[in-house]
């Protein structure tokens, strides 16, 4: 993908050179590097593609990117979030290409970069860097015309002659010309980009207002004896801009500090690895050109690029934002590791098992990307309510310029121009997506993953707590403890056919039999399994044949509950699943669970929370009272089926109850649908598969009271935010009406609004760095 778009340029010299490169993006082969098929089949189906927008300097600027997204034919969805820079844009493989919605949006002013490729992160720092220039410029040219300007403010009656006060007017103009021309640049481009297509935008205000400012100065400059001789404001002007620049570097600077995991996680496969070649020598490839069973050589601080297992050497990997486990982990030779860790220790050589989209690695990153590019609720009101905002805004500067036009012509074009300036609706628009990126960002580092920003309101708001048992209160995987089976038939038998079967699912129970087959057995079950059908929360069927017997002596057998198998239950306080063929019952396995360490402490924190715990279970109803025992929970119920646990969750919601789920998201699928809030607990899980709204990668159960509180602390963030950005417009609009808020304070007190918002949304980030 990155060799593919190599040439890609978001300044390109001319049109048809653009037009080129884009067709490379064209390519179905392409596609997956940047986006995800939701709906038939790839090459007409519907495509969900994330991308980084260029060029926004607000968030205003989300809605010109949206508009021109949408006018493009099989453009099904267009959300641009501002805080993150990032679209999510759905769209039909039957009929457009990618090359016509990036061009209309590049047409617009904002090209667009494939997410994930290093280009993104490239033309981010360039803007950095150029909004750093353009803060650093007006920066020196303010102080030199305030030093400029003191004269005038201390001078009495014939301490300086006209000249000199002219020769100050005029220095203050030649300074103020590179603020206006270079510094204001993004702002005069935003506004032109506005006017053209018939918007009005955030920057628009600031543009007028700054024009306006300039323009009667300069004509008390030229003309110092004319009607505006007196209204000079070169100082209020460059102050005004440089402060407006200094919140929009620092707001830039804490948004990617704050939206940094998403970036941080992208970038951690390496673009080359040495890969063993047919005569025993080592080769640098790209890493787009691995395929499974490669062997690849990976040294110290270098990251493993693709999941594998260690086939020589020992070594210890940081899997932190993969599985949320801080401290280094041990990968001894025959373990697995996961692409995006980090080796740490030594070198060692690693069989290739998945590439690409297959990899854990690639489905974290789609959560992420999910996450990041979609908006919540909150702030999809908060853009609504700022579009007609902007017109009030307008309208209100014309009102007050009118007002006080007969009373001082100069003193109304500069009430106008700090109305125009102080009502900017920046701070409104950044107030929810700042603070739920900040929070997703600190939970993804304490390894869930949030995939629908939404949520985190959703989570705010929960009152009960339903957990399921297997895999999740429990131990990921069970353990075999013993073995039932029918005469003449030795436990051996009875558990390879189980294992064979047991392998078609991702269960714990299932893969239970399976671990405890092969560490019995180092071959595999001398058993094939056809027209395999998993019944889920119940078990598996399939037909069983001998793998060296002909075509038609399978016998079909079941794998699950004694119901499912039409056996009876044993009689034993302990998690079971039974074997039966067409004869009957065949065998028994009772598996011991282990209650996972920070179980009771998880669930403790909850109810420290307020929060009322329930335990819903596939399992007996006597095993599952006795986990929630041990846990303290007050509310079991076992025996229950995939109906049964949605039917509860319809009941509790039907009361008022608010309801998060936690499962390990196999057969949990409909009630972590159905719930307010949900996690997928568990490593077993495929992620691209989860209907979670958040991902638990490692085995902390106690990541979920943190998740919950930090989801409140979100909530109260971002109410805090909607407040100031209210209240400091109601108090300020009436001030600068009133002419009592200069131009230069108008723009201090914008800047500084964009700027409390964002830093308050940055204290998330830091409380769930401290909950750690």
């Amino acid at each position: 993908m990155q060799a593919a778009l190599a040439p890609f340029s978001t300044h390109p010299p001319a049109a048809a050179a653009t037009a080129d490169t884009w067709q490379v993006l064209d390519d179905p082969a392409e596609w997956p590097a940047f986006g995800q098929l939701v709906e038939g089949d790839a090459a007409t189906g519907q495509w969900a593609s994330q991308v980084a927008v260029e060029g926004m300097h607000c968030t205003a600027c989300a809605f010109t990117v949206e508009a021109a997204l949408l006018k493009v034919p099989g453009v099904r969805e267009a959300q641009v979030n501002g805080a993150s820079r990032r679209a999510r844009v759905v769209w039909s493989a039957a009929v457009t290409r990618p090359s016509r919605w990036f061009e209309a949006s590049a047409a617009a002013g904002y090209p667009l970069v494939p997410a994930g490729s290093q280009l993104a992160s490239a033309g981010r720092a360039r803007e950095l860097r150029m909004a750093l220039w353009r803060w650093l410029v007006s920066g020196f040219c303010m102080m030199q015309v305030m030093m400029y300007a003191y004269p005038a403010y201390i001078a009495r009656p014939g301490d300086m002659t006209d000249d000199a006060a002219q020769l100050l007017r005029w220095a203050s103009w030649v300074l103020t010309l590179p603020v206006v021309l270079f510094s204001c640049g993004p702002f005069f481009r935003s506004a032109w980009r506005d006017l053209r297509a018939g918007r009005i935008g955030m920057d628009l205000p600031v543009a007028f207002g700054v024009l306006a400012a300039f323009a009667v100065s300069s004509a008390a400059t030229f003309d110092a004896s004319g009607p505006l001789g007196h209204e000079v404001y070169f100082d209020s002007l460059t102050m005004f801009v440089f402060f407006l620049l200094t919140g929009r570097w620092l707001e830039a600077r804490l948004r990617d500090r704050t939206a940094g995991s998403l970036e941080a996680l992208m970038n951690r496969l390496p673009d080359s690895i040495d890969r063993l070649a047919p005569d025993g020598s080592w080769t640098r490839v790209a890493v787009r050109r691995l395929a499974a069973a490669d062997v690849v050589r990976v040294r110290p601080g270098e990251a493993f690029p693709a999941d594998g297992v260690v086939i020589e050497g020992d070594t210890s990997a940081d899997e932190a934002l993969l599985t949320g486990e801080s401290r280094p982990v041990p990968r001894p030779r025959g373990d697995r590791v996961l692409a995006g860790s980090h080796n740490l220790s030594a070198v060692v050589s690693v069989r290739i098992e998945s590439v690409g989209e297959d990899t854990r690695f690639a489905q974290i990153v789609r959560l992420m990307e999910s996450a990041a590019s979609r908006k919540p609720r909150l702030a999809l009101l908060a853009d609504r309510v700022a579009r007609p905002f902007l017109v009030a805004v307008l309208a209100s500067a014309t009102v007050a310029a009118v007002f006080w036009w007969h009373t001082d012509p100069g003193k109304a074009l500069m009430v106008a121009v700090a109305v125009l300036i102080v009502t900017c609706p920046c701070a409104l628009s950044l107030a929810t997506p700042a603070a739920m990126l900040a929070s997703a960002g600190a939970l993804a580092r304490g390894g869930v993953l949030t995939s629908n920003l939404q949520a985190l309101e959703a989570l705010a708001s929960v009152d009960t707590v339903v957990f399921d048992k297997t895999g999740t209160l429990t131990g990921d995987i069970p353990r075999l403890e013993r073995i039932y089976c029918r005469q003449g038939l030795r436990p051996g038998d009875a558990l390879e056919m189980a294992a064979a079967l047991a392998a078609q699912s991702l269960h714990p129970v299932a893969q239970a039999l399976v671990n405890a087959w092969n560490a019995q057995f180092r071959s595999p079950p001398g058993w094939t399994v056809e027209q395999a059908t998993e019944a889920a929360g119940l078990g598996l069927e399939g037909l069983l044949r001998r793998t060296c017997a002909r075509a038609g002596t399978g016998q079909r057998a079941r794998l699950g509950s004694s119901a499912f198998c039409s056996v009876n239950a044993l009689e034993v306080d302990a998690a079971q699943v039974h074997l039966a063929d067409e004869q009957g019952w065949v065998a028994s396995f009772v598996l011991a669970e282990e209650l996972r360490a920070d179980a009771a402490v998880a669930v403790a924190a909850l109810r420290a929370q307020g929060l009322t715990v329930r335990l819903l279970s596939g399992d007996r109803d006597s095993a599952a009272k006795e986990i929630a025992a041990r846990c303290g929970i007050d509310f079991a119920q076992g025996g229950c089926t995939p109906e049964d646990k949605l039917d509860v969750l319809w009941r509790l919601q039907a009361e008022g109850r608010q309801i998060a789920m936690v499962g390990d998201g196999l057969n949990d699928g409909p009630s972590l649908a159905r719930a307010n809030a949900s996690f997928a607990f568990g490593r077993s899980v495929p992620l691209s598969r989860a209907h979670a709204d958040f991902v638990v990668l490692g085995d902390r159960l106690a990541t979920i009271p943190d998740a919950i509180a930090q989801a409140r602390k979100t909530l109260q963030v971002v109410r805090q935010n909607l407040w100031w950005a209210a209240g400091y417009n109601a108090l300020c609009v009436p001030l600068a009406v009133a002419g009592w808020l200069p131009a230069w304070l108008a723009g201090l007190g914008m800047a500084a609004s964009s700027l409390v918002v964002v830093l308050n949304a940055a204290r998330l980030a830091a409380a769930g760095k401290a909950s750690r």
